[in-house]
């Protein structure tokens, strides 16, 4: 089994829907993301999964405001990102999502 981790940085900005305080207000953070990949095969190349490819997944949401880029009905919460960061990638079986010193969300799918 290989497993492999990518750390990538992003800013971005966000605001939650319906939500009662402070975070109703459009602010921005610093958002330090992990993703973690598993797998028994690596391609031709011996990669499980390229580190550019994880990093495109990301930095898509780089420099942009979340909300514009959620599904409709879903809330820009780091839960909500690190479970959409980890559908995008293959192989992927975890992601952590770090908007602030403390404050992180990890999804794992079952």
């Amino acid at each position: 089994m290989w497993y492999l981790e990518k750390d990538v940085t992003i800013a971005a900005s966000h605001f939650l829907v319906g939500y009662v305080g402070k975070c109703a207000q459009r602010h921005g953070h610093n958002w330090f993301i992990t993703v973690y990949c598993k797998g028994d095969e690596l391609d031709k190349d011996g990669i499980l999964v390229d580190f550019s490819t994880i990093k495109a997944a990301i930095n898509k949401y780089d420099h942009k405001e979340l909300n514009d880029l959620m599904p409709e009905g879903v809330n820009s919460t780091a839960e909500n990102l690190a479970k959409i960061i980890c559908e995008e990638i293959p192989h992927c079986w975890k992601v952590m999502v770090q908007e602030s010193v403390g404050a992180r969300a990890i999804y794992i799918p079952e």
